[in-house]
């Protein structure tokens, strides 16, 4: 069953906070990695690079689990789990300008690689908690 974030939920995922993401390997240990995240519509929405480790490792097993810390109060954060919903690579290159803006104040992702393809992914949430508020 997904849930809909809103709430203090919804504002830690708009604020300048990093999200960390947990995935399984095909060995069954768990894969962690900070990213930049957005919200839409109540959904958390990540962006990566084609050919890395967690995005691969969601194409074999679609579930996650996200933490978003609040930058100003690390005793607060949000919790989601979940599975991914769609990874596309419609939309993926303004998505990473857009989060390039957010986190850094400018207008172009930086930081992109020669042939780089970027990839959003949508996480459809079935539990989300905000902890330590």
């Amino acid at each position: 069953m997904s849930v809909k974030i809103e709430g203090r939920g919804e504002e830690l995922l708009k604020a300048t906070n990093f999200c960390h993401v947990a995935t399984l390997r095909a060995d069954g240990s768990v894969h962690g990695v900070p990213v930049w995240v957005d919200v839409q519509d109540g959904i958390p929405v990540v962006n990566s690079a084609e050919g890395r480790a967690w995005p691969r490792n969601l194409q074999r097993d679609p579930r996650v689990t996200l933490t978003v810390q609040n930058m100003e109060n690390p005793y607060e954060y949000l919790e989601v789990r979940g599975r991914v919903s769609e990874m596309t690579h419609e939309g993926a290159d303004e998505h990473i300008n857009s989060l390039a803006k957010k986190y850094l104040g400018q207008d172009e992702y930086p930081y992109r690689q020669p042939g780089e393809q970027r990839v959003i992914i949508r996480v459809e949430p079935e539990h989300a908690k905000v902890w330590g508020s």
